[in-house]
């Protein structure tokens, strides 16, 4: 999947949005702290302006996450657009939406991983097994 630069600032700009709603903080709190107009932090999240290396830095600090946060998912998963039909997997995709940010809520890295586990573990359905039927010799 290729996946373009406007793309990555929508993604980047988006976790920056779901850490600061995460963790209660307004555009206008995370704006002073870097000393910015809330405006701007808006911007940034609509990915309608490129956050810059060390802005991103300084938003990694502010958040209380690593660098890395922003872009987890970005490849391996394509971002879950909101909308009101269910997707290929048979989950609403407000549902996966609301799941996704659940799950990058959870400070603790092993409680993250036991609930990754748990899902992983989950048995997905199987087909109906074809049994062979016996035939009696003539």
């Amino acid at each position: 999947m290729e996946i373009n630069a406007r793309e990555v600032d929508c993604h980047v700009g988006g976790r920056v949005r779901e850490r600061r709603e995460a963790l209660g903080i307004s555009q206008g709190g995370i704006a002073r702290q870097l000393g910015l107009t809330f405006s701007q932090i808006q911007k940034y999240e609509k990915g309608s302006n490129r956050i810059g290396a060390g802005r991103l830095f300084m938003l990694s600090q502010a958040l209380g996450v690593p660098v890395q946060y922003f872009f987890e998912g970005l490849v391996a998963e394509p971002p879950v657009l909101v909308s009101d039909n269910p997707d290929k997997s048979g989950g609403d995709s407000r549902e996966m939406t609301e799941l996704g940010a659940a799950y990058r809520s959870i400070d603790d890295d092993a409680i993250r991983q036991s609930v990754l586990d748990l899902v992983r573990s989950i048995p997905k359905p199987q087909p109906p097994a074809i049994r062979p039927r016996l035939v009696s010799g003539s």
